[in-house]
């Protein structure tokens, strides 16, 4: 039922789309870089097949600062069971810098910081028991043309239960992102944008692991007019739980989103 109701969704957007310009500023591109002065705007909305009575609402806001260098504030909130249950997840800073964009190859050195379980279910607000702070420094490139792009990235990520606490052993994480996109444009209304990503933990609290996942995610897009689109997603999650062995997820993640240029 969940599924249908997000096809509905779609469909009611149908009118709108028809007007939708041939080149669109925001369309789902996972290269996409705000002009000066533009603000940008990603809202989400997910569950999992699994468990529908949980749903996360995120937001993703930002700013141009120049055409090659943008920053963003992202958070999200969990409930479950008629928020019964609540969460405030996380909040986080990052920025992107295009070194490299004038063609159709695109590079950017990226950043992030990041506070998770802001307030965990049943815990109080930054509860030190549940916090935890996380660092990240990536580039990420790719090729654009004008009905697709393929893109490529890469992020080495740090967390600990402190901020600034480089060197404590026993509550620290190093670990690995490399990731794959792909993005297609099938017409002036409708794209295509397909997802990879692995996570490899390098060490837990200063100890070797082989731990590692891969987050799988692809979405249909419909452009509302040149700077708006909604889109519908489905995403899997595959985890390495011992040598040469792995598992997926049971059921699916599945959500809407919608972005704005403005």
């Amino acid at each position: 039922m969940k599924k249908i109701a997000l096809t509905s969704l779609l469909a009611m957007f149908a009118v709108s789309g028809a007007q939708a310009a041939a080149k669109n500023v925001m369309d789902g591109n996972p290269l996409y870089m705000p002009k000066a002065g533009h603000f940008f705007s990603e809202t989400t909305l997910a569950s999992q097949t699994e468990e529908t009575r949980d749903w996360t609402l995120g937001e993703r806001f930002g700013f141009g600062v120049t055409d090659n260098f943008a920053i963003a504030l992202q958070t999200s909130m969990s409930e479950l069971n008629g928020f019964a249950n609540y969460a405030w997840n996380e909040v986080a800073l990052d920025a992107a810098y295009r070194f490299v964009g004038e063609g159709a190859w695109k590079v950017d050195l990226v950043g992030a910081f990041e506070v998770d379980s802001m307030r965990a279910y049943h815990y109080n607000f930054a509860d030190s028991d549940m916090t935890t702070y996380t660092w990240t420094a990536g580039v990420r490139t790719g090729y654009v043309n004008k009905d697709w792009a393929l893109m490529a990235r890469a992020n080495f990520m740090y967390d600990n239960s402190r901020a600034f606490n480089w060197a404590h052993d026993f509550t620290n994480n190093h670990i690995l992102n490399i990731g794959f996109g792909g993005f297609w444009r099938m017409s002036d209304y409708w794209s295509t944008v397909v997802t990879a990503d692995y996570f490899k933990i390098l060490d837990h609290y200063g100890k070797p692991e082989t731990a590692g996942s891969w987050d799988l995610t692809a979405g249909l897009n419909l452009n509302i007019d040149a700077t708006k689109y909604i889109g519908a997603y489905i995403t899997k999650e595959i985890n390495h739980v011992a040598e040469g062995e792995w598992k997926a997820q049971d059921g699916m993640g599945f959500g809407a989103k919608f972005g704005i240029d403005f």
